[in-house]
C-alpha cells in the first residue's frame, strides 16, 4: 500500500507514518499474518469515534446557538452515524487504501460501509496523535462539513432509533427503549446481525445488517413502518 499516496488524499503529512498504517489495517490482517491485535485499527477507532463526537457537537452547538439539547443531539447524531462516515470514507476512497486479510478482501471489506466508518474514525484518531486537537479539528471539519450543512437544512438521512425515540415520547412518557441482539451468522469477516426492538418489555420490529448499528437502524424502520410503534401510542 502506498501511504504517502493517500497522505495527499488526506492534506495531511504524518511525522509517523506507521500511525496510519495503523488506522488502514484491519483486524482480518493482523489475524491473517499472525500479528497482534494491538497492531489493527480497533483501538484508533474507540480515540477517533470520541473525537468525532466532541468536534461536530461543538460545531453544532457554535451555529446553532439558539437549539436544546434534543436538536443538538439529534443532529449529531445524523453527521457522526455509520453512514455519513462511511460516504466521507468513500469518499477519499479509503477503501482502497485498507490492510485486509484474503478472506475479507474476496467478500467485498474494500466497499462494506461498516469497515471504511470504522478506518475513517480511527484516521481521525490517527492525525490528532500524530499533531495536535487543531489539526485533527481541521481534518474533521473539511470533510464533514458538508453532512453537517445537509443536517442543518434538513436533507440529510434518516435516523430511524431517533425517529422512534421522538415519537414515542411525544405524550410526556419516558419509555424504556432496548434493542436486542437475537443472533449473529457468518465467518468474522462476512458476520450478519439479527436485532430486534423492545418498547417497555414489548417486541417490535426486527432488523438486520452487516453491524450491529445497522441491524438495530433497520429493527426501527421495521418498528415504524409495519405499525408498531403507533399500536403503543
Amino acid at each position: 500500500m502506498n501511504e504517502q499516496e493517500f497522505e495527499e488524499i488526506l492534506q495531511y503529512q504524518y511525522h509517523d507514518i506507521r500511525l496510519l498504517k495503523r488506522a488502514l489495517t484491519h483486524s482480518s490482517w493482523c489475524k491473517e499474518h499472525h500479528r497482534p491485535p494491538m497492531e489493527c485499527n480497533e483501538r484508533l477507532e474507540f480515540l477517533g469515534d470520541a473525537f468525532l463526537d466532541a468536534i461536530i457537537g461543538t460545531e453544532l452547538f457554535t451555529r446553532l446557538d439558539h437549539s436544546n439539547e434534543g436538536k443538538l443531539t439529534k443532529l449529531r447524531a445524523l453527521v457522526v452515524c455509520e453512514k455519513a462516515l462511511a460516504e466521507v470514507g468513500r469518499k477519499l476512497n479509503i477503501g482502497e487504501y485498507l490492510y485486509l486479510g484474503h478472506g475479507e478482501e474476496m467478500t467485498g471489506g474494500r466497499t462494506r460501509e461498516s469497515i471504511i466508518a470504522d478506518a475513517v474514525e480511527a484516521v481521525i484518531a490517527s492525525v490528532f496523535l500524530d499533531s495536535d486537537y487543531e489539526h485533527v479539528r481541521d481534518f474533521v471539519l473539511r470533510e464533514f462539513r458538508p453532512l453537517v450543512d445537509l443536517a442543518l437544512e434538513g436533507k440529510l438521512y434518516s435516523d430511524y432509533k431517533t425517529q422512534v425515540q421522538e415519537i414515542l415520547q411525544k405524550n410526556g412518557t419516558e419509555p424504556e427503549i432496548r434493542y436486542v441482539l437475537d443472533r449473529e451468522t457468518g465467518p468474522d469477516h462476512d458476520k450478519t446481525f439479527y436485532v430486534h426492538m423492545l418498547c417497555n418489555g414489548q417486541k417490535m420490529g426486527s432488523g438486520s445488517g452487516k453491524s450491529k448499528k445497522e441491524a438495530e437502524q433497520n429493527a426501527a424502520k421495521a418498528s415504524l413502518e409495519e405499525g408498531y410503534v403507533e399500536n403503543v401510542l
